[in-house]
């Protein structure tokens, strides 16, 4: 009868640690990650300027940024399409973080656009006060995390009006700021 006592409580208890296991989930990886953000240049990746936490959620991903050092202003905000933000060459001139490449547009949309409309890699616009300060939260309602890992989140020198008009890709300009996902 002993034995019996011993063999029900082990397989209770195990059942009891495998139901706790399955609701806590702990072998599934984590839907939110903090990238690490560094200014940019034609030279190289340079010092830390902040941090960007993506999360996903009902809405999509929530993006929360606290960014320093950034020139203020409204800027270009967007998901590349390689993990990199070293420079490379381009029409024979080195540019900084090009090698992260274009914008990340899986879904091949024609033209740069809103965070509803474009390339999935299009962000909502960041806007830094005049202290240099970045720290907002916003959505991209088309993407996940799990869409956009080993790829690069970068801060362009101008703003982004949405467009390809006047200039391509809504007129952000060089990259100023680079983390990889």
């Amino acid at each position: 009868m002993n034995q019996l006592y011993k063999i029900s409580g082990l397989f209770f208890l195990s059942a009891f640690i495998m139901t706790g296991c399955n609701t806590l989930n702990i072998y599934d990886k984590t839907s939110k990650e903090k990238v690490s953000v560094y200014a940019v240049s034609p030279q190289g990746v340079g010092e830390k300027i902040g941090t960007v936490i993506l999360q996903d959620t009902k809405q999509g991903l929530q993006i929360t940024t606290d960014l320093t050092k950034i020139p203020s202003g409204p800027h270009g905000f967007h998901i590349h399409e390689y993990g990199s933000c070293q420079p490379a060459e381009k029409n024979g001139q080195v540019g900084a973080a090009l090698a992260a490449g274009g914008h990340f547009n899986p879904n091949h949309a024609e033209h740069h656009g809103t965070p509803l409309t474009g390339h999935l890699g299009d962000l909502p616009l960041l806007t830094a006060n005049t202290a240099g300060d970045v720290k907002t939260i916003s959505i991209a309602p088309r993407l996940k995390l799990s869409d956009i890992r080993g790829h690069a989140i970068m801060v362009h020198a101008g703003g982004d009006n949405y467009s390809d008009t006047p200039a391509p890709l809504g007129g952000g300009g060089g990259r100023i700021a680079c983390g990889v996902i």
